[in-house]
């Protein structure tokens, strides 16, 4: 019997119980028993008793610690490093608060076996989330608006087909072991946010395809929404940007300093120091305003100049 090996790819912080609904999600999944699961969860130094909690209902689950301060990037590059010490076949992303719908691990690989007898030998395939109170979208795959403006993206609604796309959210990601094998780790250079979009745009340019699925692969809550108000003053806003959850501002998040800069070398092209600096003209332009006193009368379209 020829069995498919799967490392599950976790990281976690103080969400005890959304970590092990997504657990349970995953071990109720409609799987043949060709199909070998093994779970690498980081716990990032949770104080909610995430990890007691984990090996009393799971203890088949591979832990390893953390002192808080890996956040996403932090904590899957650790599972990341230790999976692929075993060389399973896949690799599954998945976020602590995305519950899997029974069928989504079939339909994960069911796609990529599809593209791989169509051609597409290093697919990266990326499942699709919704709400789960009203049923929008939340999360999946990513594809550029104009070839123009490389940093200008859409999310792109799942259908009934495999759909190509440019990346993806990195909440429930199936990666074949011919991607990581060219591609390997996620980029030290990221803490928190991008690193996942980084790496699909980087499997592009190293020859691999990004995928979405058919339909949606499960449920996941959106991230709470940006604020208008950055802070009081210029410096006050340039420090909380550059804390590792970057700032929430506008309909955007502003990113670290030298992590988009980074992101805007390898992936913005010849324009990539414009392409930097832009975003942060925001917080620049709302410093202004807040000194002459307008920002209150200021409408968002206003604000975003």
């Amino acid at each position: 019997m020829e069995y498919t090996s799967i490392a599950v790819l976790m990281t976690c912080h103080n969400r005890k119980l959304k970590t092990l609904l997504t657990l349970e999600s995953l071990f109720k999944q409609t799987l043949t028993n060709e199909i070998a699961l093994s779970v690498y969860l980081v716990d990032d130094g949770s104080t909610d008793g995430t990890s007691e909690g984990v090996q009393q209902k799971y203890p088949q689950v591979k832990l390893f610690s953390g002192d808080g301060n890996l956040f996403w990037n932090g904590g899957m590059r650790i599972a990341f490093s230790e999976a692929m010490k075993d060389e399973p076949d896949y690799y599954l992303w998945l976020n602590d608060d995305t519950v899997l719908a029974p069928e989504a691990l079939n339909t994960l690989l069911t796609t990529s076996r599809q593209l791989f007898e169509q051609g597409e030998k290093k697919a990266i395939v990326a499942g699709s989330t919704c709400d789960p109170d009203t049923g929008d979208f939340t999360y999946g795959g990513i594809v550029k608006i104009t070839p123009l403006l490389p940093f200008k993206f859409r999310f792109l609604q799942p259908t009934k087909a495999p759909q190509s796309c440019d990346s993806m959210n990195g909440n429930c990601v199936l990666i074949p072991r011919s991607v990581v094998d060219i591609v390997g780790n996620l980029d030290p250079a990221f803490i928190h946010y991008l690193s996942d979009w980084e790496y699909g745009l980087r499997a592009r340019q190293k020859g691999c395809t990004v995928w979405i699925a058919p339909g949606y692969q499960g449920i996941c809550s959106p991230n709470p929404q940006s604020t208008k108000v950055a802070a009081a003053n210029l410096s006050e806003g340039l420090q909380k940007m550059n804390q590792p959850k970057g700032l929430a501002f506008q309909d955007a998040t502003l990113q670290p300093w030298e992590e988009w800069k980074v992101f805007a070398q390898r992936h913005g092209g010849l324009l990539w120091p414009i392409y930097w600096l832009l975003p942060y003209r925001r917080l620049v332009w709302f410093s202004v305003l807040s000194k002459l006193g307008l920002t209150k009368n200021k409408t968002q379209g206003e604000l975003d100049g």
